[in-house]
């Protein structure tokens, strides 16, 4: 099967990173095709980034949605733009956010979060509350690391994540960890050994979703909300949407 990861900011190696986070789980016979926009910011930190990255985003999605692809991932905690791109795609489309509060719910009784800057607080708890999961999640806590400062190896911002979970583990009574940036996925693992708990980070966790909604013969539902769009004209950089939709 096919899955495309997009990768809603423009910055190619936060790409190439959870393109390969995404291989790495991905089952035998699943092909990983990673993408990413042309315009947009460089990195999601808060909302109004997340409402500028949401067209390139879409035209990645429209672009590969097809009969022979098993479903979309959006590779941005946030889950940026995710019930348009329900709405627009065939295939099933998976928010690494709503992935990780998932799995974290499968494998711990409390998990809390810990994301990049806190200007993305606000954002992961609303989403936290409505995916029904607020109730799980001690605390969503923030490392004060910039997402582009996850691409520099010599910055501080493992130690910073590293510090954070520690906090996490003492304060909140955390059981399990989810990481709330695309950006941390290449930690998961070492952070998990290194504090002797479950650390979840999202890109994985979508993939093998999609893997199994694609086994079970599971799309997404076009009765209600996430109905295919009603094609209309549209003016601009949206014109190219304008054949898209149904009646």
């Amino acid at each position: 099967m096919r899955i495309l990861v997009v990768n809603p900011n423009t910055t190619a190696s936060m790409t190439a990173k959870i393109a390969a986070a995404a291989r790495s789980v991905a089952a035998p016979g699943t092909t990983i095709i990673a993408a990413q926009p042309d315009e947009g910011p460089v990195s999601i930190e808060g909302y109004f980034d997340e409402a500028l990255s949401v067209p390139g985003m879409l035209e990645e999605i429209a672009r590969e949605d097809g009969e022979d692809l098993a479903g979309h991932v959006i590779a941005c905690f946030d889950d940026t733009g995710l019930d348009a791109a329900r709405s627009l795609a065939r295939a099933p489309v998976v928010g690494i956010g709503e992935a990780a509060y998932h799995m974290a719910s499968l494998v711990a009784g409390r998990f809390s979060v810990v994301t990049t800057l806190s200007r993305s607080i606000p954002a992961l708890e609303h989403n936290l509350h409505r995916y029904g999961l607020a109730s799980r999640c001690g605390r969503v806590r923030a490392a004060e690391v910039p997402v582009l400062a996850l691409e520099d190896p010599h910055s501080a911002a493992r130690d910073r994540v590293s510090s954070e979970i520690d906090r996490a583990i003492r304060e909140d009574r955390a059981e399990a960890i989810v990481l709330g940036c695309a950006g941390m996925a290449d930690l998961a693992r070492s952070l998990s050994g290194e504090h002797g708990l479950p650390v979840i980070e999202g890109v994985s966790a979508a993939v093998k979703l999609i893997e199994n909604l694609a086994t079970l013969g599971l799309s997404t539902s076009k009765v209600g909300g996430w109905a295919t769009p009603r094609r209309k004209p549209l003016s601009g950089r949206y014109a190219v949407f304008s054949g898209l939709g149904g009646a």
